[in-house]
């Protein structure tokens, strides 16, 4: 077996236990030399940057200190950044692309469970459970059995903004369901499109044409405000907006006029800005589900991203590919 290159954890001390629970930790040390309670969270220190002079391989997380020119150098050896989380733009610099260092990310297990949360609050979403449960506490009155008109999920449209990897994940836990799924992707072909299951739409089309509209796409300077006031005004009365992205795209103040209205529905989980003020309407609003940003890994999800660095630190020892490789050329398009 190959010597295991050594290794140094570089991120929030205290997510290292719940990201590395024991039988994670166990899993990555087979593979590299790192002290399991170690943590560099400041690459500045004297002692740190002992650490670093013979690290090869640095596993992050939430809270990495910037990788730059300065952090580098007192890293002569590295070779390789696995991050157990999603984005790495906070931290990584294009420094770290012109050393030739690797970087892998576990946003493939991250955009699991943001996916799972999406698609149970589309299905929630068609038989307006969210409305019927906020009219039922209100009202304190059971509004009696029979049929209700204008609910359901067989054949309910539903709009995916963003071939992300949350967005791809979507579009196929919704494949075994009686939807109609769609897509807009400026990024996407409608032969890449095809080979997804879905129709490719203008964002304009798809936000007239369904019920539920569900936003995957990264928040960049083109995508700020995606979702205006003009674009909230095409979906149809009755829709609801899924956002599980980023706050900034969507323009909340618009947001807000509409869901006063009554027009529409909102599911954020994300909000701009982040956390909401106290005195926010969204917390009143009726017609507003708001959930704070737990969409993505928590709790038991956590160790998904653990044991991602570990596969990927193991195929490293071996001489393998890595499977999440960071494509510098993608990043600005990326979340």
């Amino acid at each position: 077996m190959p010597e295991r290159p050594r290794a140094l954890f570089a991120l929030t001390a205290e997510n290292l236990p719940q990201v590395f629970p024991p039988e994670v930790l166990a899993r990555l040390r087979e593979s590299v030399d790192i002290d399991p309670v170690l943590v560099a969270e400041d690459f500045t220190t004297p002692e740190a940057r002992e650490i670093l002079a013979r690290t090869e391989i640095l596993v992050t997380g939430w809270g990495c200190p910037r990788l730059d020119a300065a952090a580098l150098d007192a890293a002569p050896e590295l070779r390789a950044v696995l991050h157990s989380a999603g984005s790495v733009k906070g931290f990584v610099t294009p420094e770290v692309w012109r050393r030739g260092i690797v970087v892998s990310s576990a946003a493939a297990a991250n955009a699991v469970p943001v996916a799972e949360y999406t698609l149970a609050m589309i299905l929630l979403a068609g038989k307006d459970v969210l409305g019927a449960r906020e009219r039922l506490r209100t009202g304190r009155a059971h509004p009696g059995w029979g049929v209700v008109p204008g609910i359901g999920n067989h054949g309910r449209r539903v709009g995916v903004i963003g071939a992300s990897r949350i967005g791809r994940r979507v579009i196929e836990l919704l494949a075994p369901f009686d939807l109609r799924v769609s897509l807009t992707d400026p990024y996407v072909s409608e032969s890449r499109a095809a080979a997804l299951g879905v129709p490719l739409l203008a964002l304009d089309e798809l936000l007239r044409t369904s019920d539920i509209v569900t936003v995957h796409a990264p928040e960049t300077p083109e995508t700020h405000h995606l979702v205006g006031r003009r674009e909230l005004a095409l979906m149809p009365d009755g829709a609801t907006l899924i956002n599980t992205a980023r706050g900034g795209l969507v323009d909340q103040a618009a947001l807000v006029d509409e869901l006063r209205t009554g027009r529409l529905n909102a599911v954020l989980d994300v909000t701009d800005p982040e956390p909401l003020p106290a005195d926010s309407p969204l917390y009143d609003l009726p017609n507003a589900f708001v959930t704070p940003h737990l969409a993505g890994s928590q709790g038991n999800e956590l160790s998904r991203l653990g044991m991602t660095v570990a596969e990927e630190a193991a195929r490293l020892l071996n001489g393998g590919h890595l499977a999440h490789p960071v494509d510098p050329a993608a990043l600005e398009r990326e979340a």
